[in-house]
């Protein structure tokens, strides 16, 4: 008989002492790491927007709760559970994350000497080197965030890999991986060894988006469980298996589209602030040299026109 009581929300959000607490832990030492250095660039003299610190922690907080209350205890029971996690870590933290532009706290409140010199170094060889162009262009990131749905649940994969010791939480490392590397290029305004132009990343957003949420058209529309892992709930919970399989689909069909909106709402206001500012910058040279390049146009026209003359006579 399983101890745990039946699900629900006020149980959920109990820590769990049980859990392996590596991405709590993790998500601890990030929230210190940013905080800290956040506060150094501050003490320097130099301007860090509180928006970043709040998106960047708030990344941090969502990964400790996630994976550090109860709702991981449940996440190895239930098919929604599990979906709900796997849907925060994929599609909620990362963008959290890149708002809080992590690599440009990193180079501004590392010191240039010393250890951080050496630090500054290896970080900067690690993102120009060519496995980081691989792994973050969208020939790659696309494929594996797909596949981090349709090939993991439409396959033997989640049930082997979940009967595993430590299985679960190298699931939750994939989609948290798997989630950066498609959301970095996307919105990322640090140091990049890949830059997509804005209609490149427009392209891969309105891509990406339809196709993740037809897995979850497709978890509610099976007749039968598509997983071994959450077959067997405890008895005394009565939880039908069918239901709460069309709760995990219709979980994936709505959890990621406000998440998304959302992104697409930024990325658009980035494009056009930086349209305006090109344009402005075009002005601003026209204004000082007399703009060479419509005169260098004007030119070639007129010697077209030179040219010709003869022949027509």
């Amino acid at each position: 008989m399983n101890d745990t009581p039946p699900p629900s929300i006020g149980q959920m959000l109990e820590w769990d002492t049980s859990a392996l607490p590596l991405l709590p832990v993790l998500g601890v030492v990030l929230a210190l790491w940013y905080w800290t250095g956040a506060q150094r660039v501050r003490a320097s003299g130099r301007p860090w927007p509180w928006h970043r610190t709040a998106c960047f922690l708030g990344g941090c907080l969502l990964l400790i709760a996630v994976t550090g209350l109860k709702v991981e205890s449940y996440g190895y029971e239930l098919f929604s559970v599990w979906m709900f996690q796997h849907l925060t870590l994929s599609m909620a933290i990362p963008p959290l994350w890149v708002l809080g532009s992590p690599g440009l706290l990193l180079l501004r409140s590392t010191p240039h000497r010393g250890i951080g010199r050496g630090v500054l170094a290896l970080a900067l060889s690690a993102l120009r080197s060519q496995p980081a162009r691989w792994m973050l262009h969208p020939g790659f990131t696309i494929p594996v965030f797909l596949f981090s749905y349709y090939g993991i649940y439409l396959s033997p994969i989640f049930d082997t890999v979940s009967a595993l010791p430590a299985g679960h939480v190298s699931l939750e490392i994939f989609f948290l991986a798997s989630g950066l590397l498609f959301i970095m290029p996307v919105l990322a305004t640090g140091p990049l060894p890949v830059r997509q132009s804005y209609l490149g990343r427009c392209f891969d957003l309105f891509v990406e988006m339809p196709l993740h949420v037809f897995i979850g058209v497709v978890l509610m529309m099976a007749t039968k469980p598509l997983l071994t892992t959450f077959v067997d709930p405890p008895p005394e919970w009565g939880v039908d298996v069918m239901q709460d399989q069309q709760l995990a689909g219709a979980l994936a069909w709505s959890y990621g589209e406000p998440v998304a909106l959302v992104v697409v709402v930024i990325f658009a206001m980035r494009w056009n602030r930086d349209d305006k500012r090109m344009n402005a910058d075009l002005d601003r040279r026209a204004e000082i040299d007399g703009d060479s390049d419509l005169e260098a146009y004007n030119n070639f026209l007129r010697s077209l026109n030179a040219a010709e003359r003869p022949e027509t006579r």
